[in-house]
């Protein structure tokens, strides 16, 4: 299956791809989960439209507390074409 692709850049300039894993809002914000092979990444989506940036998540637990989230909406509603 192919899915799209991102391209993000850390605090130190250094750009790196992602497939672009989910999409979904919880309280009132979007969040985007990322992967590649070495690592999951989940940021928060600010803004609208062209003027849209990702922002990173400092605090684990919240972090954690959306994965989990995620996972049990996942787990509930497999996408069209998965199967257990």
């Amino acid at each position: 299956m192919s899915r799209d692709r991102i391209v993000v850049e850390d605090d130190q300039g250094q750009k790196r791809e992602f497939s672009i894993e989910g999409m979904f809002e919880m309280n009132d914000r979007n969040y985007v989960l990322l992967m590649n092979e070495e690592d999951s990444v989940l940021m928060q989506i600010v803004g609208e439209g062209d003027s849209q940036e990702l922002l990173g998540l400092d605090d684990r637990a919240e972090a954690q507390s959306l994965l989990d989230a995620y996972q049990i909406a996942v787990d509930a509603a497999p996408a069209e074409g998965e199967t257990e």
